[in-house]
């Protein structure tokens, strides 16, 4: 196949019409002299008007816009007459410069005065109104801008996204180009985001040997980065190098000498766990090893005398209207008495009423209390249940991106605490190891800790098995909720999922709040699911498609995530005339979406009314209301937070009108289908069936075959996970 012919422009810049600072993506008019002005557009950051250059691409018409060149490759030449300069210096070339401090360069320095901005900013002074200090910033703001534009000219051609270049920019600063080219390996910074892949064919192509130290070193961190998303907090050693060395072709006492390096250099840290000798990340085990030792500290101290809770207990009550069981009241005491504890219960156990009681309770001590949840699905189930004020981790503790570490950072820490004496965390089984430590480095000393959660569901998709691992080392006071309330005993979901923890298989007759609908091939399934979602469950039910969640224990497969989603979107949001689409990868998003953030991302703005923030988050849901083709952009709004995306960030986003029964933890849906076909042993376990049922608030309905269902409430498989943190709390090691 012969590579197709591209069309050839070249002309000067007259005006930039738009810019996006993320990506590169713009649009300008380009005077292409006896042939008139045209319209371009493509990447070219930092462009401005009275550039020169020479394009290669294609002819496009665009329905509102009319006739425009799609730029694909350019060679760009700064201005290099006086009249070319001077439209270049004023009318935005350079921040701080206009159309007067433009005309002075220009009269004074001529056809040199880029030059003269470069390499003798200094010379500046000469001119009438510009100070040493003005000089000085208009130099440093040429170099950024020439920088950062090389830069992206740079990864582009080596086939990368500009979006790469433009965060590679943000964590490197004016040395950014240099330090890529020293190692390229340094894209696959959390913050930068690129696939080990990527950066190993940029250093390929650069000149990179096979067995390289940079190479053989990016690829164990890689290795350990990637096991995070698996929920390992280490990898042991021996398995570390048998990894990595099968990932790069390499020799294992080659990939053995270079995780010493990076032991020697700090970037890993080894320790032993139950004998072995593991390897891990250096934040990852600072992370645990901060959670042990507070953990501890906590753990040790009791506050108050049992004596004194009778009265404060019968004051709760009162409050609440509720007479607590013996096992609430339980953990109500040791709320009081203790700096942390935990509470278990599967649903239906009044886990809430337990919630409410230690608010009053707290409350009549004089504590001052947070309310906090890992998503702000849980974070706004928590408010509407306990009628206070809950807000997710992430926005308790002021997340960000620190370019100092090259890592995501807090504002709330030791020197600048959360302004609390109590915090209760629910749903603490999603919570990681880095985000536990973020929260306890963020607690004050004397701050209270109660974790509340599912010990039963499945663990955090992140590293580490935070809550699992707390109640099992027996350091921390922990009360478990058994009993099943009575009224919850009439909600056949409740009952099953109780079943299925148990190891029995759901009761199968459909009446009331469960159904389990027999299908024996994936045809018949999503059939059937389509129909629920579209007809019968709407139209008999009542109940609108935007308050059902389809689950699948799977990606792959027929009845995986991927499939499902195609089909529901045919069914559910099918192509209309003014409904703009754009395809990315092997997915076609489409206005008025389910969508879902698949990564962390600390730099999307969005605005919710007169409030701006930053950062969506994994797992975060939303509708896409807009596709702008022309501006290369989507706008999606996350539970009325409206946040702005470029086309490049298309890679974060999945449709979500199924999601995988893990990326469901910490929500609740009124209706709940499950789909139950045969997928890969290790996702066909109890703790994914479970997890699934108890996502249902009002209706749950299991589509797939019974036999799957009856070896999945069986398999009481536990994938195993590395995690240090139950030794070290048990063994009291910090």
């Amino acid at each position: 196949m012969t590579e197709r012919e591209l069309d050839h422009i070249e002309g000067t810049v007259s005006s930039v019409i738009y810019e996006n600072g993320d990506n590169g993506y713009c649009v300008l008019r380009l005077n292409t002299g006896p042939e008139g002005i045209v319209t371009v557009v493509g990447c070219l950051p930092c462009v401005s008007p009275g550039e020169a250059l020479e394009l290669e691409g294609s002819w496009t018409t665009h329905p509102s816009h009319g006739q425009q060149f799609k730029a694909e490759r350019a060679v760009r030449r700064l201005p290099e007459t006086a009249s070319a300069i001077y439209d270049y210096l004023a009318f935005g070339g350079i921040k701080g410069v206009g159309p007067a401090t433009a005309r002075l360069i220009v009269e004074k320095f001529g056809a040199r005065a880029l030059e003269v901005i470069e390499e003798e900013p200094e010379r500046l002074t000469e001119l009438r109104g510009i100070n040493p200090k003005k000089a000085a910033e208009i130099g440093r703001a040429f170099q950024r801008r020439a920088g950062l534009r090389r830069l992206v000219e740079f990864m582009v051609g080596e086939g990368l996204g500009a979006h790469f270049a433009m965060r590679a920019y943000k964590a490197f600063g004016d040395d950014a180009l240099a330090a890529v080219k020293d190692n390229p390996y340094i894209l696959t910074c959390e913050y930068v985001g690129a696939e080990f892949n990527e950066a190993d064919r940029l250093a390929m192509s650069l000149g990179f040997s096979v067995d390289s130290p940079e190479r053989v070193q990016a690829a164990a961190m890689f290795e350990l980065a990637h096991n995070l998303n698996n929920g390992h907090s280490f990898i042991p050693r021996d398995k570390l190098v048998s990894v990595t060395s099968a990932l790069i072709e390499a020799d294992p006492g080659t990939v053995a000498d270079g995780i010493d390096t990076l032991v020697e250099q700090g970037e890993v840290v080894e320790d032993e766990i139950a004998g072995f000798r593991v390897s891990y990340l250096a934040s990852l085990y600072a992370a645990e090893k901060a959670v042990a030792g507070r953990l501890l500290e906590m753990a040790r101290v009791k506050l108050l005398d049992r004596s004194e809770l009778a009265r404060l207990i019968e004051r709760a009550q009162n409050s609440l209207g509720v007479t607590l069981a013996d096992a609430q009241r339980r953990a109500v005491e040791t709320a009081a008495e203790r700096r942390v504890m935990a509470l278990t219960g599967g649903p239906g156990t009044g886990k809430t009423t337990v919630i409410k009681a230690i608010l009053e309770l707290f409350g009549a001590m004089g504590l001052k209390t947070v309310l906090t949840a890992p998503t702000g699905r849980a974070a706004k189930r928590m408010s509407e249940l306990c009628s206070e004020e809950a807000q997710t981790v992430h926005r308790l503790l002021g997340m960000g991106f620190s370019w100092e570490m090259g890592m995501p950072a807090f504002q709330k820490c030791a020197s600048d605490p959360i302004d609390a004496d109590a915090v209760i965390l629910d749903e603490a089984s999603m919570v990681d190891i880095i985000l536990m430590s973020a929260l306890l480095d963020a607690m004050k000393p004397e701050c209270r800790l109660v974790l509340v959660g599912d010990a039963d569901q499945l663990a955090s998709v992140g590293p580490g098995n935070v809550f699992s691992d707390i109640i099992g080392s027996g350091t921390v006071e922990t009360v478990r909720l058994v009993e099943i309330f009575r009224q919850a005993a009439e909600s056949r979901i409740i009952r099953n999922a109780h079943r299925i923890n148990r190891g029995e298989p759901p009761e199968l007759g459909n009446t009331g709040d469960f159904f389990v609908l027999q299908r024996r091939t994936p045809e018949k399934a999503v059939e059937t699911i389509i129909d629920l979602c579209t007809e019968r469950l709407p139209r008999h039910m009542g109940i609108d498609p935007s308050q059902i969640q389809v689950l699948s224990p799977t990606r792959m497969y027929e009845t995986g995530t991927v499939k499902l989603n195609q089909a529901l979107q045919a069914a559910l949001n099918p192509p209309a005339a003014g409904k703009n689409e754009k395809r990315f990868g092997e997915f076609l998003f489409r206005e008025g979406d389910k969508v879902m953030q698949t990564r962390n991302n600390y730099d999307i703005i969005w605005r919710k009314g007169e409030i701006i923030g930053t950062g969506i988050f994994n797992g975060d849901i939303g509708q896409l209301v807009r596709i702008n083709n022309q501006e290369r952009t989507l706008e999606i709004d996350f539970d009325g937070r409206l946040a702005v995306y470029s086309f490049d960030l298309l890679i974060e986003l999945e449709p979500a009108y199924a999601l995988t029964v893990h990326k469901s933890q910490g929500s609740e849906y009124r209706a709940v289908i499950l789909s139950a076909m045969q997928c890969a042993p290790s996702l066909m376990t109890r703790s994914v069936l479970y997890t699934a049922v108890t996502r249902a608030r009002e209706l749950m309905i299991i589509v797939g075959d019974n036999e799957i269902l009856l070896r999945m409430a069986e398999n009481n498989r536990i994938q195993r996970r590395y995690s240090g943190l139950k030794t070290r709390l048990k063994s009291g090691l910090m």
